[in-house]
């Protein structure tokens, strides 16, 4: 059977934005990251972005689709000809009405295979691109016309009210965690609706049990446990937008000119993260995409990068829904370090994986 890319469609912008926390993956890399040579899933770029913050030798940003890779491009080009204020504006975090007349000043820097992927996207560009892909448009779905049948304005505005632990279990409770609240929540991130609207189905190939219950647990944690009013991924969900005391990490004021000096270490592959490079690799971030493998790919693909890897080097994963993990045929070159990923996956403000799993070859 084929790998992922022979079941699902690469042509277009799956996510937009990463919807991983970059500051769970950074403090999980950083014991082998500066001045080490990373290994990135590309996604739209945020989180290899924000890896640059560990002044890493070079990260490596390897996708299957050209429609991410365009949006690292376009990314890259944005931190390096634009200040702060101008990046937020451009990508779609503030208002803006200059971003087509921006995109004219961008698009010199990108390859002709990304000037043309976006100079086709006008309106996307127009609207700030950090809303465009498939998943995003999934979530606002939600928040347009679903969570207005639960939850008036003012009580979303209440969620993101900052508030004590005690304080967040109690208005969960008492206010947000209706029986309207449950049966919407349950029915809109099923397997159904999130396979024909948010990720294509074929990554739920190997997904057993109900989706929906599972997410809803885990959101209940990410809204008591965890600050909500500091958590970009909940405020992009309920409220469409990053606050300022809320952005991602690649975002953040104060790593803006880190970012910007260390652009030209970024390369992108596309292709399978696998054979992206030869290696040494001293980290990984590998995203979820054990979820889109049968048990057999994932071994094999597993293999493939440990082969790659430096002596100590980590791999850093989450689940999404499937159980995946170091396999057993690796036990004595691979250790996981399950104390790690376990305070880190508490702390996770991408609340609704499963799992994170932070990985040590040996030495």
């Amino acid at each position: 059977m084929g790998g992922i890319d022979s079941h699902a469609s690469f042509a277009f912008i799956r996510y937009a934005s990463v919807w991983e926390d970059a500051d769970v993956l950074c403090e999980a890399l950083a014991p082998v990251a500066h001045g080490g040579r990373l290994l990135s899933i590309a996604s739209a770029g945020d989180n290899a972005l924000a890896l640059l913050t560990l002044d890493p030798a070079e990260v490596v940003a390897a996708d299957l689709s050209p429609a991410q890779l365009a949006c690292v491009e376009l990314r890259i080009a944005a931190f390096r000809r634009l200040e702060h204020a101008q990046l937020l504006a451009f990508l779609g975090v503030t208002l803006s009405d200059e971003r087509p007349r921006t995109y004219s000043r961008l698009r010199t820097d990108l390859s002709s295979s990304s000037r043309q992927f976006w100079d086709a996207q006008a309106d996307t560009v127009a609207a700030g691109v950090i809303h465009a892909g498939k998943f995003e448009r999934y979530l606002r779905t939600f928040r347009d016309r679903v969570l207005p049948l639960v939850h008036s304005r003012h009580r979303i505005d209440r969620l993101m009210t900052p508030r004590s632990r005690v304080e967040r279990e109690e208005f969960y409770e008492r206010e947000w965690n209706t029986w309207r609240w449950r049966m919407m929540f349950r029915l809109f991130f099923s397997r159904a609706v999130m396979g024909r609207m948010g990720r294509d189905p074929a990554f739920f190939s190997h997904v057993e049990g109900s989706v929906g219950s599972r997410i809803l647990a885990r959101t209940r944690h990410a809204l008591t446990a965890l600050p909500v009013h500091t958590n970009p991924y909940a405020a992009r969900i309920m409220t469409g937008h990053y606050p300022p005391e809320a952005l991602p990490r690649y975002l953040r004021p104060q790593w803006f000119d880190a970012i910007r000096s260390r652009l030209d270490r970024v390369r992108l592959v596309r292709g399978p993260i696998e054979s992206a490079t030869d290696g040494p690799v001293d980290g990984y971030n590998l995203s979820d995409i054990f979820e889109y493998m049968s048990p057999a790919e994932h071994e094999r693909c597993y293999a493939a990068l440990v082969d790659r890897a430096a002596p100590g080097a980590r791999l850093v994963y989450w689940n999404l829904l499937a159980p995946r993990a170091r396999p057993d045929a690796l036990a004595g070159e691979v250790k996981p370090l399950r104390e790690v990923a376990d305070a880190l996956h508490a702390r996770d403000l991408a609340w609704f994986y499963g799992a994170l799993h932070v990985d040590e070859v040996a030495a």
